[in-house]
């Protein structure tokens, strides 16, 4: 085989955590390739139209997320494309943090040079060598044919952990009972919105909502509109063939904007083609369908209008390496502490049930925040491999909070240092000293205690 490239650090997936790790390994000084199946970075973030983040901070109040990931925040907000982060008015967790998509892709390239990092889009990654317990080379398909790239550490940040997959690494896929999966999602915006409307009828329908909503507060002036949950009675009244229990949406980018989260895909593996296909034409048909539901039965929605829709259905879970340690449910509600930590989090868990109408929720006690360990970013069997963002080492529980995007972010720049760490003193990720990565995270931001 002839190769065409040779790296560093090579990492694959241009989602939030790929960012991250590239932008981390890049500042390092490693030669950094960041490959990307679209012709356009953010994974989710922009493909999918997951909006806003959620959420850098724990229930109380206390940023738990920052380094890179609040640097693009930061440097968002000077460019207009975020507001940064504001109270959460569903109350599910303190704060979210809303943002504009194509501000953040061109806000990322942007990272991305200044780092140094070459960037290779539209190329899907196929084909992964290994020898010796060792990847040499992955090869990438795309305009310009097959092109085979070497490299020292190789980072999976695809989200459907399809290097570790190719490598041989061993995975879980959904949950451990009978492996089905949190269903998809197709998600839409609508302009148009009344959101005042819809914040008077808040107010004067409290029990029509999720109980944690800041009704009060958005009466008192206090917050602005920044996500609704509930409009229950007229979910119910309606009998959509939709397998979920009330209305989702959050607030923006525009004012009159809405991101609609309703539509619910359940049954299919994201990792199977035929699966795929069937679930987009399905998810298509639930966008126009909620549409029509919110247009002529919400509040608010009357004079709305869809203009946009997902490039592709949102994915939730699929493929999760088996790591050196694996993160579960008593971890994340324990707040349990690590002493290889790399990353917190203070997201609850929050299933979508593969099967069923509801979500199953569990918050994080004791402080509201949990250590995600170096250990689950490690994959077992293959030596120059690290895993960031939803393909981590987790159950399907825990898995159920590290999924978001802060997480993956925080993840991402812990998998990019990592992985320098281990080129300059030329061994293995799961030897580097762990307290060096923790030293250089900290001087970079990152938050571990």
């Amino acid at each position: 085989m002839e190769i065409n490239e040779h790296y560093d650090v090579v990492v694959v997936g241009g989602g939030p955590a790929g960012i991250n790790a590239a932008i981390a390994a890049g500042r390092k000084n490693m030669k950094t390739l960041l490959i990307e199946r679209y012709g356009f970075l953010g994974g989710m973030s922009t493909a999918a139209l997951v909006y806003p983040w959620m959420t850098f901070h724990t229930n109380n109040g206390k940023q738990v997320i920052k380094g890179i990931a609040q640097e693009i925040v930061s440097r968002l907000q000077e460019r207009g494309g975020s507001p940064g982060h504001i109270r959460d008015t569903i109350g599910f967790v303190y704060s979210v943090t809303p943002y504009h998509p194509e501000k953040y892709i061109v806000l990322a390239i942007e990272m991305l040079k200044e780092a140094g990092v070459e960037l290779l889009l539209h190329s899907f990654v196929d084909n992964v060598c290994v020898e010796d317990d060792q990847i040499t080379s992955v090869t990438v398909t795309g305009k310009s044919g097959r092109i085979h790239i070497a490299g020292e550490i190789f980072i999976d940040a695809t989200g459907d952990g399809d290097v570790s997959h190719l490598a041989g690494v061993p995975m879980f896929k959904g949950r451990e009972k009978d492996h089905k999966m949190q269903p998809m999602t197709m998600k839409f915006r609508m302009r148009g919105v009344n959101t005042t409307k819809i914040t008077q009828y808040m107010i004067d329908h409290p029990s029509h909502f999720y109980k944690k909503s800041l009704i009060d507060e958005l009466k008192a002036g206090k917050v602005s509109l920044s996500g609704v949950q509930g409009f229950y009675p007229q979910w119910e009244k309606a009998k959509l063939p939709i397998n979920r229990d009330q209305v989702l949406f959050f607030i923006g980018p525009a004012e009159d904007e809405v991101l609609v989260n309703c539509t619910r895909v359940q049954g299919y593996d994201g990792t199977n083609v035929h699966d795929l296909s069937n679930a987009e034409y399905e998810g298509r048909k639930q966008v126009l369908m909620v549409a029509d539901f919110l247009t002529q039965h919400v509040p608010g929605f009357e004079h709305a209008a869809v203009t946009t829709v997902g490039t592709q259905i949102g994915i939730r879970e699929t493929r999760r390496i088996i790591g050196h340690y694996v993160l579960d449910k008593e971890d994340v509600v324990q707040g349990r502490k690590f002493d290889d930590v790399i990353a917190r989090s203070g997201y609850p868990i929050d299933i979508h049930d593969p099967t069923k109408r509801g979500v199953e929720f569990a918050f994080v006690k004791g402080d509201g925040a949990f250590d995600i360990p170096y250990r689950c970013l490690i994959p077992k069997n293959v030596n120059n491999l690290l895993a960031a963002g939803r393909c981590i080492s987790t159950t399907h529980e825990a898995f159920a909070t590290t999924r978001l995007t802060p997480s993956a972010m925080a993840t991402g720049q812990a998998a990019g240092t990592a992985a320098s760490l281990a080129v300059e003193k030329n061994v293995s990720p799961a030897s580097v000293e762990v307290q060096d990565l923790q030293d250089e995270l900290k001087a970079n931001g990152a938050v571990l205690e």
